[in-house]
Formats: C-alpha cells, structure tokens, sequence
C-alpha cells in the first residue's frame, strides 16, 4: 500500500463521502418522484429503475478519483 500524506488522505476520504451524500441525496429526490409518477402510471417503472440508479455512477467517479489520488490504480 502507498504511504499517503496528510492531503492525500483527506483528499481520498473527501472524494468518497462528498459522492457518497451526494449520490444518497440525489436517490431520496429521484426516487420520491419516480414513485408519485408510478403511482399515477405504473408504465413509467423501467424509466423511474433507470434513473434511479443513474446516481450511483456518482459513487463510482469518486471511488476513482479516490484510487487515483492514493496512487493504487
């Protein structure tokens, strides 16, 4: 494992929480929504499923970005 400085680190641990309440935060809205519309038209449920987990691509980039600022990808 790489020895990381102090910037480093809290630039890694950074990348990973701020993406993680991002994504968290950006679910609790889209998934509000997608549930009123399928309650009105259960059609819309593979559009609601898809844009549902559209944000956890968010979690990934910062995963990423986090193994790229520790030097271990």
């Amino acid at each position: 494992m790489a020895d990381l400085s102090w910037g480093e680190s809290i630039g890694a641990m950074g990348a990973i929480t701020l993406t993680g309440f991002a994504s968290a935060w950006a679910e609790k809205e889209i998934g509000s929504a997608a549930i009123g519309a399928m309650a009105e038209d259960p059609s819309l449920f593979v559009k609601g499923l898809v844009l549902t987990v559209i944000p956890e691509t968010i979690v990934i980039f910062g995963l990423v970005v986090a193994l790229k600022l520790s030097g271990l990808f």
